[in-house]
């Protein structure tokens, strides 16, 4: 067994997306090769209303999946389809936009104001990028979960981990997708297939990563010229981007640690990029925004 050493830690930066929605970008619109076949992590964990009741008004996506895990709150989705609903807490929306879709995301909250969760955006590869566009909705209940001796838990939302299987099928990047929770003081390590580009994004407490024996080794992104002490722990919104290996292993804080560990196989496929709008190429791209102004980006089938 190979362990993964840390290539990258990053604190998720703030941004502001949607129609004023304030949230946090663990990595997205930059270099798409370290994240393959990922392109965009946001934690839009807000406690103040008014910073996210705007919401994200109708908007087009094409060429990815918008994969929503929601820990706190509502909410409320609406499409070109003529598809409406809501996501509430501890459940996930799988969004294969493929050909062209026009959405609205509209966060709601809870009684106590907490709107909390994140969205994820995987890459399509070249063949699928045109085909129909679809859903997965997956309840709270739904979700398998693993409880290790130690009382490590795992949620298991996509692909296979500890012997249970995730509810959404039929991803093309065929990632793995779980809700991690390692109680304090404990050291755990968790599989990773070495093919796989893989990363963890803490939400809660703080633990380290790697060989899980000392300060990482590793800079932070970010960081002032001046600042060159590495970083004790993967504290709270910071996210750990992995080498190659076949293993993880976090030991956890005293108030344990919370993340997300994704990992998904590589397409090693060029990228352009631009917006909500992902295709192979500069051509593809400038057709999708054309057809837009058209009014033809929308197909009844994909192609």
């Amino acid at each position: 067994m190979s362990l993964r050493p840390i290539k990258r830690l990053i604190k998720s930066k703030p941004t502001i997306e949607g129609a004023g929605v304030h949230l946090r970008r663990a990595f997205g619109f930059g270099n798409t090769s370290d994240f393959d076949p990922f392109l965009l992590l946001d934690d839009f964990r807000n406690d103040n209303p008014k910073d996210y009741l705007a919401g994200f008004p109708w908007h087009p996506h094409r060429g990815i999946e918008t994969i929503t895990y929601v820990l706190a709150g509502t909410v409320e989705h609406g499409d070109s389809l003529g598809n409406r609903g809501s996501i509430a807490t501890g459940e996930v929306q799988w969004m294969t936009a493929g050909s062209g879709i026009i959405h609205q995301e509209m966060p709601k909250g809870d009684t106590q104001g907490q709107m909390h969760g994140f969205q994820l955006w995987a890459n399509l590869p070249s063949s699928k990028k045109m085909m129909a566009p679809r859903y997965q909705e997956v309840k709270a209940m739904e979700i398998p979960e693993a409880i290790e001796d130690d009382g490590t838990r795992a949620r298991v939302v996509c692909g296979s981990f500890w012997g249970k299987r995730g509810p959404v099928e039929g991803i093309e990047t065929d990632p793995i997708y779980v809700d991690v929770t390692v109680p304090s003081g404990k050291r755990k390590k968790l599989p990773v297939e070495t093919t796989r580009q893989a990363f963890a994004y803490v939400f809660a407490g703080s633990g380290k990563f790697c060989n899980a024996s000392g300060p990482l080794a590793v800079p932070t992104e970010g960081v002032g010229w001046a600042d060159t002490t590495p970083p004790k722990e993967a504290e709270n919104r910071s996210l750990v981007l992995f080498d190659r290996g076949d293993e993880v292993e976090v030991q956890a804080g005293e108030e344990g640690i919370r993340f997300l560990l994704v990992s998904g196989k590589p397409l090693q496929e060029p990228v352009a990029w631009y917006g909500p709008i992902v295709m192979n190429t500069q051509e593809e791209l400038q057709r999708a925004f054309e057809e837009l102004q058209k009014g033809t980006f929308l197909r009844t089938q994909g192609k």
